[in-house]
């Protein structure tokens, strides 16, 4: 009976990163038409990091972290936020969200080499055959001519990779560092410390800032969704999963995930999807399944157990 909301929680969790992310994608994709993608990020980030600090004072929580915990935050914060969200808003201005959601649904692939090469884990045939499969996906995704013809498209392709290589190596590294244990309290940190790093981005690079009192509405109420939903909801789920699951399982929201911005995109966006795309898609995603389909199957065991407690 202990073990109950543990397990619920687990569920509620993989709902947010499967669900909730899968529509992120869409709102970044309206907000950076309008605003500069490192000052959307790094608004996004600092006002989220700051109201889970307030939620967690609120429950009676102490925000106080020790100096190892901290600048493990500010690492994850980096890989997770600043490298890994900022290069993929960026990218957003070159190409469709649906294509976008896909190209990172191949991130367990660099999860699986990067245990592989930093944990030794020994990789299965099925996953041998996953990653053959991803590859050939995801050469058939990029390699359209329709996409790969589209001014900078080459560009965000690039910042999609480099975004995917340090969410990856990101996940590995919170899995096993030391870090607060209290789930709001990790994530505001991260929030916070990785909007500030895209805050000087922004900064050195030039970008032109503008009060929320000039946005458009679509834009504010993207940046609303985005701040609470897909920050502080579905990031803190997403740091609770690294902790109760290993790293390659939480990669498996890229089945979903890349679904629901298809989906969205073309619905909302009028995004185009191609026959090749979707054939690229069904290869990748059951590349995909290769490499996580025991551990998928015992996530769906330790689901159906709740029943029975």
């Amino acid at each position: 009976m202990g073990k109950t909301p543990n397990n619920v929680l687990i569920i509620l969790a993989f709902f947010s990163i499967y669900v909730i992310w899968g529509s992120t994608y869409l709102l970044n994709k309206i907000v950076v038409a309008e605003l500069p993608p490192f000052m959307l990020a790094s608004i996004r980030f600092i006002v989220a990091g700051i109201l889970i600090f307030i939620i967690a004072l609120t429950m009676g929580k102490s925000i106080k972290i020790n100096f190892k915990q901290f600048i493990n935050t500010v690492i994850a914060g980096f890989l997770f936020l600043t490298l890994g969200n900022g290069l993929m808003v960026w990218a957003l201005m070159f190409v469709d969200s649906g294509f976008t959601a896909l190209e990172i649904s191949a991130q367990p692939l660099l999860v699986l080499i990067l245990m592989r090469i930093h944990q030794g884990k020994k990789i299965k045939l099925m996953s041998y055959i996953g990653v053959i499969l991803g590859v050939v996906g995801i050469y058939l995704l990029v390699s359209q001519k329709e996409i790969i013809s589209q001014e900078g498209s080459i560009i965000g392709m690039v910042m999609i990779f480099i975004c995917m290589l340090s969410w990856a190596y990101g996940s590995l590294f919170v899995g096993n560092a030391n870090l607060p244990s209290n789930y709001f309290v990790n994530t505001g940190y991260q929030m916070v410390v990785g909007g500030f790093m895209l805050f000087l981005a922004s900064i050195l690079i030039g970008e032109t800032w503008t009060s929320p009192v000039v946005w458009s509405s679509k834009s504010v109420w993207s940046m609303v969704l985005l701040i609470v939903f897909g920050s502080i909801i579905a990031f803190t789920s997403f740091n609770y999963l690294l902790k109760a699951v290993s790293p390659d399982k939480v990669a498996t929201s890229t089945y979903v995930n890349p679904i629901i911005a298809l989906i969205l995109g073309w619905y909302f966006l009028n995004e185009q999807i191609t026959t090749q795309s979707v054939i690229a898609a069904a290869i990748l995603l059951t590349g995909v399944y290769f490499i996580n389909t025991k551990k998928k199957l015992t996530i769906f065991r330790r689901f159906l157990s709740i029943g029975n407690k």
